[in-house]
């Protein structure tokens, strides 16, 4: 049987009215976009130019530049099921990428859990970036008032401004922004090359050190706890949504064992995986320490676990990014300086937490 190599899938998501559609069609006009498969919720909503239309056959639609445009009729894995079956038994040409656009009102992490959290769906595909637009005319009042909107922006690995042409982003927008998610490349929509739109991977091609950089995000010294507080020439202001996003990074300078990363992996999917948004890493191993481990989880899944051939120049050892909501960042630190041997006070050490997983102090029940 032919082997194919995972298939890139890139979310788009966005809250009503944020322009991913308009984003949508340009991405499909672009040189190089052959051999794309979109996914849309419902094909009449979205409006992909018909103009692009060449003939449609069992709900897959062909786009006259050779991409396909796919509506979810049952649920998103059974429509991802379906292409990869038909990729994979001749029926379309081999697909180079897949993108999905969420609905407006969409909270994009089921959207990725179907992707991480199916076996064989894993296994053919590989996450290569999630893409959030924001308007920005509307794009503060979406974030006030949609929770949808705030977990939006905060899953994704680059967020794209749009409609900035009619009137530039506020001032308090891109600060808010920032502060939900200090570790997203914000780019105007007039401005993004269609590459840095569906290729923002570990996997894609690039420079792997400025890839890496940008996949975990560059706020090494400035590790973030969004406290949601606001400050303008009008006063204070209290935005709800955004003080329970949480984003940090756990940082170790020498390699792991497998087993350690797995089993602390494992301890934070079981105890805090309803509040975990998006998992990001890098680990030196040190079974094989010349091939970095790369993680990618989402709440309570985890993909199955990628190398990459070689490290980038620049320090190595174990790095993670968490994003969540609700996300008790205290507790997980401690988890992990007790099983990468950091000393820390009144925390058990690694034997005692794999014999009573609960033991760290100040984990809700203890």
């Amino acid at each position: 049987m032919q082997y194919f190599e995972p298939v890139a899938v890139a979310v788009l998501t966005g809250f009503l009215g944020s322009g991913k559609t308009t984003l949508l069609n340009r991405l499909l006009k672009a040189p190089g976009m052959e051999g794309t498969a979109v996914i849309v919720n419902e094909f009449g909503e979205v409006g992909i130019d018909h103009l692009l239309v060449e003939q449609a056959v069992d709900g897959v639609i062909e786009l006259s530049d050779g991409c396909l445009c796919c509506t979810v009729r049952g649920e998103l894995v059974d429509t991802l099921a379906d292409l990869i079956d038909r990729m994979q038994t001749g029926r379309i040409p081999p697909l180079k990428r897949i993108i999905i656009e969420t609905t407006g009102l969409a909270d994009p992490v089921p959207v990725l859990q179907s992707i991480l959290g199916h076996p064989a769906l894993a296994a053919a595909l590989r996450l290569s970036g999630v893409v959030a637009t924001v308007d920005a005319l509307n794009g503060e009042t979406a974030l006030t008032g949609h929770e949808e909107a705030v977990r939006q922006v905060a899953v994704a690995d680059r967020i794209v401004l749009t409609k900035s042409d009619i009137a530039p982003a506020s001032g308090e927008l891109l600060a808010r922004l920032k502060t939900l998610n200090p570790r997203a490349e914000t780019v105007m929509a007039a401005d993004a090359a269609v590459r840095e739109l569906v290729e923002a991977g570990l996997h894609d091609p690039a420079p792997r050190q400025a890839r890496l950089a940008a996949w975990l995000g560059e706020e090494d010294n400035h590790d973030h706890h969004d406290h949601g507080h606001h400050h303008d020439d009008h006063g204070h202001h209290h935005h709800h949504h955004d003080d329970r996003i949480t984003s940090f990074s756990l940082v170790h300078d020498k390699a792991l064992t497998l087993s350690t990363i797995e089993m602390f992996l494992d301890l934070v999917r079981s105890t805090h995986g309803d509040s975990l948004l998006r998992m990001k890493g890098v680990v030196e191993l040190a079974e094989d320490p010349e091939r970095p481990l790369v993680i990618h989880g989402v709440g309570r899944f985890i993909h199955p676990p990628a190398r990459l051939p070689s490290w980038p120049v620049g320090p190595r050892g174990a790095r993670l990014v968490l994003i969540g909501m609700d996300l008790d960042r205290d507790h997980v630190e401690r988890l992990f300086s007790a099983f990468v041997g950091k000393p820390s006070i009144d925390t058990p050490d690694r034997a005692a937490l794999e014999a009573n997983p609960l033991a760290v102090p100040g984990f809700p029940g203890r």
